[in-house]
């Protein structure tokens, strides 16, 4: 089986490859094309998983190439993890939001927004080609922002694109560790868009324990998200958000954060990941031992800002191990074998949120099998929580509009209608700024 990854030389990609190295049995890739526009990073991403590989018989055969026609031919899964303008545009991002006094984070607000529009048309001409070239494919996403790229490539591929994210994952494996249970015997109540959604319950055997969490204070603020939010709040609210809430609920604490770090968070990538690649060309660099150290830093400061303003201190050594990789072969497993499953995943809606059309993208818990992944039925979401969905997914649909149309005006729309954006003049200064430092969105017009 031949699974083709897109942003083949991204600094992820080798956790990726050490999850197939685990897998086993019938149906299982055996074949890994990865496909990045700058030879550099591919050579050194190829080093890193040739050491990962090297005590691994039976490793998947890795190959690597530039020609993107060339990848996908043939390819029974795509696995998209590009970046648009690299880890020097995030940092743009963020530096034209602050410059305006607002959020420029990647998937929240107007950073969200301005890698959106520079991404979704290169995520449309890649699902364009998936459809002429590889027709029997299934694309999993995980090009931020996940819910709108996948939500854009749909409009091609139909469900044969599925959107897939950690944070879901992360949150409710906590949660279920705090309760004392079996994380893989746990069903997650989670409702909402990619990096905007709500666990509302978890069932163990058939009862939901979350009540339990919510009534015990010590034990709502023993992790991650109890000391994000702290948990009056989350009592208040009768669910646990995803970590991404944050930047909503507290959003003027989080942008003075940003505004008084040394660094942005786009900015510290950019060089430390600048460091990796750069000591990769190093032909006596020990590959794999340079990867796990930079990926250490890597996640030991991931939301870094968030924690500072919120005062919860450093993240645990639980969290710190990822977990998109792992999503990404369940998918694949119950897809090529038909293993059936359940995984929180980005998928049309297909009328399972009310409030949202068929075609919006949402994520929530879904049946997988060899015919894809299918929403599980949910109880509506509450009064703010269907205010917000709502406000957000219009704002996305505005960005694919804008994409669509080249439309300037639209863009500017997108912006100004964002909950985290507040002045039409901001808007348009954004869009300004943001066509001023990114080439790759010279189509608006």
């Amino acid at each position: 089986m031949k699974l083709t990854i897109l942003g083949g030389g991204g600094f992820r990609v080798p956790l990726v490859h050490g999850a197939l190295l685990t897998d086993r049995g019938e149906g299982r890739v055996t074949e890994v094309v990865l496909h990045d526009l700058d030879a550099g990073r591919l050579h050194a991403v190829a080093r890193v998983l040739a050491e990962q590989a090297s005590t691994v018989p039976d490793a998947p055969v890795v190959t690597a190439t530039t020609d993107l026609d060339q990848a996908l031919r043939g390819a029974d899964f795509v696995f998209s993890a590009i970046r648009v303008g690299g880890l020097a545009g995030r940092a743009d991002d963020e530096r034209v939001a602050l410059a305006q006094g607002v959020l420029g984070q990647e998937t929240v607000g107007a950073g969200g927004i301005a890698y959106g529009l520079r991404t979704v048309p290169v995520a449309v001409d890649i699902a364009r080609r998936v459809a002429r070239l590889a027709p029997d494919a299934w694309v999993i996403n995980f090009t931020n922002p996940a819910g709108l790229v996948t939500e854009a490539m749909s409009r091609h591929l139909g469900d044969r694109v599925i959107g897939i994210c950690d944070s879901p994952v992360g949150l409710g494996r906590r949660i279920a560790r705090v309760l004392g249970a079996d994380p893989g015997e746990a069903f997650v109540d989670y409702v909402g868009l990619n990096h905007l959604g709500w666990v509302r319950g978890l069932r163990v055997a058939g009862r939901d324990e979350l009540p339990r969490l919510l009534a015990d204070p010590e034990l709502l603020g023993s992790f991650e998200e109890g000391k994000l939010f702290g948990p009056d709040w989350l009592r208040s609210l009768g669910a646990v958000p995803n970590e991404y809430l944050h930047y909503y609920y507290f959003n003027r604490e989080t942008v003075r954060a940003y505004s008084a770090a040394e660094k942005t968070r786009g900015a510290f990538l950019r060089d430390q990941q600048a460091g990796f690649y750069a000591e990769m060309e190093r032909p006596e660099t020990a590959a794999l031992a340079a990867w796990e150290r930079t990926r250490a830093e890597r996640e030991a400061t991931y939301m870094s800002e968030n924690r500072e303003s919120a005062g919860a201190g450093e993240r645990a050594a639980d969290d710190l191990s990822g977990g998109y990789e792992k999503v990404a072969l369940a998918l694949m497993r119950a897809i090529a074998r038909d293993e059936r499953t359940t995984l929180i995943l980005n998928v049309r809606n297909r009328g399972t949120l009310s409030v949202l059309d068929t075609d919006a993208v949402i994520e929530v818990p879904c049946l997988v099998d060899a015919n894809g992944a299918h929403p599980v039925a949910v109880d509506p979401l509450p009064g703010h929580a269907t205010g917000l969905v709502c406000a957000v997914k219009a704002v996305e649909r505005e960005v694919l509009t804008a994409a669509e149309t080249r439309s300037r005006t639209t863009a500017v729309k997108a912006f100004a209608l964002h909950p985290l954006v507040d002045s039409v003049n901001v808007a348009r200064r954004l869009v300004e700024g943001y066509a001023e430092v990114h080439p790759g969105l010279a189509y608006l017009e």
